[in-house]
C-alpha cells in the first residue's frame, strides 16, 4: 500500500498530571490523519529515551517542550513528508538517524516517539480501520485482563511505603464488562475499608489510587483481600506488584528500604516468597534495581509462585531483552513503547520476547493521555494482560472504555483466559 506524507505539525499540550508534552499531527496524500503525543513516568529508568524539555524555570517549571516541538517541525517534518505512512520502519530509523544518539538526546524521545504515533495512527485512518486492527492484521479474538493500581506506595509524611503499587487483578471472568465491574465495585469498597483502619477517609494518591496506609506491605494486601472478600470475589481477583525498587535502591550500600529498615537482595526476595506464599500473585514487576541482573536471575528461582516482570531492567530494549532472555532474569517485560521511542523498536520488543516464551504486558505511564497508543498495542497484539492504573481519573477511565468498546464491535470477542498462566 502507498499513501504519502504531505505535512507534520506540532504543538505543546498537557498530560493528566498538566505536564507539557509533544502532540505531532501527520496527514497523508489521501487526507488520513494521525496524532501522537509522548507520555511520560513517574518511576523512570535510566535507560530509557530522553525526555526534551525546555529547562525555563519560567514555563512549568522547566518542563516546557517548545524546543521539541520546533525540532518536530523543522527537522522531522521535512525529513518525512513525501515518506509512504505504511513504512513505519523506514520512518523511525529515518527519525533515528537524524537523531544520531542511543538515547535520542538530540531531538528528543518523546519527540520522536509521537511523530511515530502520528504515523502508525495515519497508516491505520488510511485504511479506515482501528489502529489496534491495523497491529492485528485482522480482527481481534481477545482483550486483556486489565490490573488496577488502587494503593499507591512512595513517601508520605510519617512513613515510607517502599512498593510503589499495589494492584488487583479481576480474572474470574471471561466479560471484559464483568472485569471492570468486579476491580470498580472492590476500588470503592477499598475506600471504606481503609477509612474503617484510618479513622478518616484515605487520601487520593499521586497516581490516583489511595494513599498506602502503612509502611507494611502484608497488612496493605490484607486490606484488599478484605475488600475482595467482602464484595465476594475471592478466587476471581488477584494480587499483582510493582515495586518500583530502584526508587528505593542505595548503591553505596547496595541495599533496598523495606519497613523503614536496610535490606539486600536476598533478604527482600525472601520477604516476597512470604507474600506470595500467603498472597496470590499474578505478577510482581520490578523488584530489584535496574541494576541488579545477578538479583533478578535469583528472583526467577526463587519465586515459583508468581511471573517476575522487568520494566526499568528492560526499558522496552531489544538489546536488554536479550540479555534477560540469557540470564533468566525475567519472565516478562512492561511493555512502554515511549521508553525506547519508537514504534518499531517497541514491536521488535515486542516481537523477540513472544518467540522467547517472555510475556509482554503493555502499561501506560503515570503522566497518560486520554488517548495513549498503548491501548492499541493491548488489544492489537491480544496479550493476556495490560496495567491499567487505578479506576479514578478520566484517561485510566477511558482506557476501560476502549477495551468495553473494542470488545463489543468485534464478534466472538471475549476477555483472555489468563488461568494457564497463574502460577499459584
Amino acid at each position: 500500500m502507498q499513501d504519502k506524507i504531505v505535512s507534520l505539525h506540532a504543538q505543546q499540550i498537557i498530560d493528566c498530571k498538566c505536564r507539557p508534552a509533544v502532540e505531532v499531527e501527520i496527514r497523508t496524500e489521501s487526507g488520513a490523519i494521525g496524532l501522537g503525543a509522548a507520555p511520560t513516568g513517574t518511576s523512570v529508568g535510566m535507560y530509557e529515551a530522553f525526555v526534551l524539555r525546555d529547562g525555563d524555570p519560567s514555563s512549568y517549571k522547566g518542563l516546557s517542550v517548545h524546543t521539541a516541538v520546533d525540532k518536530a517541525v523543522n527537522i522531522i517534518g521535512p525529513a518525512l513528508i513525501g515518506m509512504n505512512v505504511f513504512d513505519q520502519r523506514a520512518i523511525d530509523e529515518k527519525m533515528i538517524a537524524l537523531d544520531g544518539t542511543p538515547d535520542k538526546h538530540n531531538l528528543g524521545g518523546n519527540t520522536i516517539y509521537s511523530a511515530s504515533i502520528a504515523a502508525f495512527r495515519a497508516a491505520a485512518a488510511s485504511r479506515r480501520i482501528p489502529l489496534y486492527n491495523h497491529i492485528a492484521g485482522g480482527d481481534i479474538r481477545t482483550v486483556p485482563v486489565p490490573c488496577f493500581n488502587v494503593i499507591n506506595g512512595g513517601r508520605y509524611e510519617n512513613f515510607t511505603q517502599s512498593f510503589n503499587e499495589f494492584l488487583i487483578v479481576p480474572h474470574g471472568t471471561d466479560s471484559i464488562d464483568q472485569a471492570v465491574e468486579m476491580a470498580v465495585t472492590v476500588f470503592n469498597h477499598l475506600g471504606t475499608v481503609l477509612t474503617a483502619y484510618l479513622g478518616h477517609k484515605p487520601q487520593v494518591a499521586s497516581s490516583y489510587g489511595y494513599a498506602a496506609p502503612s509502611d507494611d506491605p502484608a497488612l496493605i494486601l490484607s486490606m484488599m483481600r478484605r475488600a475482595i472478600d467482602e464484595c465476594g470475589y475471592r478466587g476471581k481477583i488477584s494480587f499483582a506488584l510493582d515495586c518500583a525498587s530502584s526508587e528505593m535502591y542505595d548503591a553505596a550500600t547496595r541495599t533496598y528500604l523495606l519497613k523503614g529498615e536496610r535490606v539486600t537482595s536476598s533478604a527482600l526476595i525472601a520477604y516476597v516468597r512470604k507474600l506470595t506464599e500467603t498472597f496470590d500473585f499474578v505478577f510482581i514487576e520490578d523488584l530489584l534495581d535496574e541494576n541488579d541482573w545477578e538479583g533478578y536471575s535469583r528472583a526467577v528461582r526463587e519465586l515459583p509462585r508468581t511471573i517476575i516482570l522487568g520494566d526499568d531492567l528492560t526499558v522496552t530494549s531489544l538489546p536488554l531483552l536479550r540479555r534477560a532472555h540469557q540470564e533468566h532474569a525475567v519472565d516478562g517485560f512492561v511493555l512502554k513503547p515511549n521508553q525506547v521511542g519508537t514504534i518499531t523498536e517497541a514491536m521488535d520488543a515486542y516481537r523477540f520476547a513472544a518467540d522467547h516464551g517472555m510475556i509482554a504486558v503493555p502499561s501506560g505511564r503515570s503522566g497518560g493521555v486520554v488517548d495513549d497508543v498503548v491501548m492499541d498495542f493491548s488489544v492489537g497484539l491480544q496479550v493476556p494482560f495490560q496495567k491499567n492504573g487505578a479506576p479514578r481519573s478520566g484517561e485510566r477511565i477511558e482506557k476501560l472504555n476502549f477495551l468495553m468498546r473494542a470488545n463489543a464491535r468485534s464478534p466472538g470477542c471475549r476477555l483472555y483466559d489468563i488461568k494457564p498462566l497463574l502460577r499459584f
